[in-house]
């Protein structure tokens, strides 16, 4: 901040408006200016500015509307609480119909046991099965993760291709890390390769589309350590534990205001260790866990924020064709 000038640069105008209009009261606001240089006489005559500016009314205007939004959330949220909203459901032998009825359309998410009994990968997937079968497949994978605290959300900038082998080599070297990772953004499926690991998977009858194609099921692998830092999806997703076992955690979609969303579909908290300081509102969240086994499926409502790390060297699916009418019910989310 530069003290000679008189005028408040446009982020900080913008800052300004943002909180005053969210309900910031005016005293925390010019302490916030003042201890970033602002002279108490020029944030003074700044806040005054903003008020009359017929912008900042309709900013204000949307804020109510804002404000309107989240307290029915938060609403919400207490009537789920009090409807086994800040329990986990774990099931086995669930049929298609009570899938439907109690989770998809109810906006449940539910740990499926025995779901993939029948799967051949259950059997047949490990690293050595891989290199043996797969090995000189050309593969594209997630590098260089760990210096860039937005990977996730700037994935185009982590693309790397190697033979499957030599990810398979880094994988089970032993060592816990983020750093590498094959996740659903990567095309292997496609691919002629990998095409045939398909072949050893089942789709959950009467739940998942049987057909199984390329586009409607996505591979992630990688060593210990990897993390899916929190965020949505924008349709409904059924993940199924293959190999190693994940720890996951969920956050209710209507909870939205308490995970301090980021470019849309992420969160600036960091679930596996959140600074209750910087981010206050999750202290308030209902965050569902669980870890995930190998034969374990989970079902990810559309909307619901899931963070998730593995434990172990971990080969997973995701599918997204429901056997819905309509199809997946999708997310329109703003641009």
């Amino acid at each position: 901040m530069n003290e000679d000038k008189s005028l408040l640069r446009p982020e900080w105008r913008q800052w300004l408006a943002e909180n005053l209009a969210l309900g910031v009261g005016v005293e925390e606001v010019e302490q916030v200016l003042v201890g970033a240089g602002v002279s108490l006489e020029v944030a003074r005559e700044e806040i005054a500015a903003a008020g009359q500016h017929p912008y900042f009314q309709a900013c204000r205007q949307v804020a109510r509307h804002f404000g309107w939004l989240e307290s029915l959330m938060e609403t919400y949220s207490a009537l789920r609480a009090q409807d086994g909203g800040r329990e986990l459901e774990v099931r086995e032998g669930l049929t298609p119909e009570e899938f439907f009825r109690r989770y998809y359309f109810g906006h449940r998410p539910v740990v499926l046991k025995g779901a993939m009994k029948d799967w051949p990968a259950l059997q047949k997937w490990s690293v050595p099965y891989f290199r043996e079968h797969f090995g000189q497949v050309e593969v594209e994978v997630m590098t260089g993760r760990d210096a860039n605290p937005e990977h996730a959300a700037q994935q185009d900038r982590h693309r790397s291709r190697m033979p499957f082998a030599d990810f398979l080599a880094m994988v089970e070297s032993g060592r816990q890390t983020n750093d590498y990772y094959m996740v659903p953004r990567n095309d292997n499926w496609s691919r002629e390769g990998l095409s045939a690991l398909r072949d050893d998977l089942r789709a959950p009858e009467g739940i998942i589309d049987p057909s199984l194609q390329a586009d409607q099921m996505t591979l992630l692998l990688g060593p210990a350590g990897t993390v899916t830092p929190l965020h949505h999806d924008n349709m409904n997703i059924l993940l199924g534990q293959v190999m190693g076992r994940k720890h996951v955690k969920l956050v209710p979609s209507y909870e939205r205001h308490r995970v301090y969303p980021h470019r849309g579909t992420f969160s600036h908290v960091d679930a596996g260790a959140p600074d209750l300081v910087a981010h206050p509102l999750f202290a308030e969240a209902t965050v569902l866990e669980t870890v995930l086994e190998p034969g374990d499926m989970v079902f990810l409502p559309v909307g619901w924020w899931h963070w998730v790390k593995a434990l172990d060297v971990s080969a997973s699916v995701t599918f997204h064709h429901f056997v819905a009418p309509g199809g997946n019910t999708h997310l329109d989310a703003p641009p």
